[in-house]
């Protein structure tokens, strides 16, 4: 991030954080939806759901870099940092950054989204209403994903101060929500809601519907290991009831000049590269996918990457300037495809993938655990791989090589996996391949790294937290300055909900340690 969009953006985030945060005798009023009409006015409703949906999926373009990139992109090792003056790679959370993300989140997102599910209760309004509250089981999941205890069911409750909900709360709801968008939505098969608007499926009710069972699957086996009947019960109604099967059930958001990607903004700025454990993996398996993901170093020509956590000093080595490493393939590195390449939100291989994980489990997912796994597999192969052809998909899903050394720092291999189907491996299987299948959406694939432990991610070579040490996993984000100064009770309650202190080691509700 160059440093003066850095402090633009850090500014903003403190300006909103003041907008919010209470300071002033109008804060009834700016905690209140202001936004509310009268008179329901359906392109206004409208315009409020496209924003929530850019908003909560990439925070307005360049605050997606502070809400995913400098975090969970680098925890879960997709990629390594390459600029010296950011300090996450090696365990140190720059509160200034997440904070920004969270006030970012409640100025935005989650206001557009509680100014549409306010303005659509009424009659007339069902399917809009329903498409908002999927939004807010997708959105609010990966928010409590990172910190645990949020505020989630009193947002805009007219007080000065927002009570914080436990994740377990939290979780019980969503899937109240899911209930209820299935009663709505099965009302209206083959309808649309929001058109145009809806910058994921055009407003396809069957597609959101779709998506929501999938997004079901999703929020039941988060649970699996600290609730796992309710996860098993969630997941098994969630495949009865039809999730992603094919990739013309992708979700993926438009982007458009006004609502751009903001890879192809951030990539040349040269300040993140592939990781060495991408490296290892990725070429270990011959995986087609390198190619896809990435492009060849400048100076060498070969696909090289990088271990995370590295020293400014080591950072700066002349081995590591930024054209002997790999950065992203053309489709997200290219600055004039901003406004062209989508913005991929949810995929059938990851619905195959969970689906696996959950027959491991011995739960009834109408598939085996080794045919989900190769049918996940397939999915994401054909998605990202053009032209692949069925015999090199089946080559693939029955490789024997397994993820190789590394040069720099003497690195071993990742692991000793194979891609070829192995059922005492098989959840170490499931879970690389999805890391692979899951990228670059760092937010979902750190959540679901830290309930595993899979795949086996490199010790990153320094660690500035003590209590993180260089093997261990980062396994939450922290509560920023901005809660703390305007919001103390509340997040005082917060983090007596969240079992354990307000850092970066402690585990979430749904993660208990084995």
């Amino acid at each position: 991030m160059k440093t003066k969009k850095l402090i633009n953006i850090l500014l903003s985030g403190l300006l909103v954080a003041f907008w919010l945060s209470g300071c002033t005798n109008d804060f009834k009023e700016i905690n209140t939806n202001q936004r509310v009409l009268a008179q329901i006015d359906a392109a206004t409703v409208g315009n409020e759901y496209a924003s929530a949906e850019y908003n909560g999926l990439l925070y307005g373009g360049y605050s997606w870099q502070i809400a995913e990139n400098l975090f969970s992109d680098l925890y879960v090792q997709y990629y390594s940092d390459w600029q010296t003056k950011f300090q996450t790679d090696r365990h140190n959370q720059n509160t200034d950054w997440s904070d920004a993300a969270w006030t970012t989140f409640y100025g935005g997102a989650g206001k557009d989204l509680a100014v549409v599910l306010q303005k659509t209760k009424g009659p007339g309004f069902e399917k809009q209403h329903a498409l908002a509250q999927i939004l807010k089981v997708y959105f609010y999941q990966r928010f409590t994903d990172y910190w645990g205890p949020i505020p989630y069911t009193q947002v805009n409750n007219n007080k000065r101060s927002v009570p914080y909900d436990s994740q377990q709360t939290i979780y019980t709801d969503f899937f109240v929500q899911l209930d209820s968008v299935a009663t709505t939505l099965a009302a209206y098969p083959g309808e649309n809601a929001y058109g145009a608007n809806d910058q994921i499926y055009g407003g396809d009710v069957n597609k959101w519907i779709t998506f929501a069972n999938t997004l079901r699957l999703r929020v039941a086996m988060r649970l699996a290991k600290v609730d796992p009947a309710t996860a098993k019960a969630q997941a098994e109604k969630a495949v009865a009831a039809g999730v992603m099967l094919t990739n013309a059930d992708v979700a993926k958001l438009t982007v458009t000049s006004a609502s751009p990607n903001p890879l192809p903004i951030m990539l040349p700025w040269n300040e993140f590269r592939m990781s060495a454990t991408m490296e290892s993996i990725l070429k270990g398996f011959a995986d087609p996918r390198l190619s896809a993901y990435w492009k060849p170093a400048v100076t060498t020509g070969l696909y090289t990457g990088m271990r995370n956590g590295l020293s400014v000093p080591e950072i700066s080595a002349p081995s590591r300037a930024y054209d002997n490493i790999s950065t992203m393939a053309l489709r997200w590195s290219d600055p004039t495809n901003l406004d062209k390449t989508p913005w991929e939100v949810m995929m059938p291989a990851e619905a195959y993938f969970l689906r696996a994980e959950g027959a491991l489990r011995g739960w009834n997912m109408g598939i085996t655990a080794q045919d989900a796994y190769n049918k996940g597999i397939e999915m994401s192969l054909k998605y990202w791989v053009t032209g692949i052809t069925d015999a090199q998909i089946a080559a693939y899903q029955t490789g024997t090589t397994t993820p190789i050394a590394l040069p720099d720092f003497n690195t071993p291999p990742q692991s000793d996996l194979t891609v070829l189907w192995n059922p005492a491996r098989g959840m170490e299987q499931i879970m690389t391949q999805k890391w692979l299948g899951l990228f670059p959406d760092g937010w979902e694939a750190w959540a679901e790294n830290r309930r595993t432990d899979f795949p086996t991610l490199y010790p990153v070579v320094h660690s500035d937290d003590p209590a993180v040490p260089p093997n261990a996993l980062m396994r939450r984000i922290i509560y920023g300055s901005s809660e703390y100064n305007n919001n103390a009770t509340a997040v005082a309650d917060g983090v007596s909900k969240l079992g354990g202190p307000d850092k970066s080691e402690t585990r979430l509700w749904w993660n208990p340690a084995k």
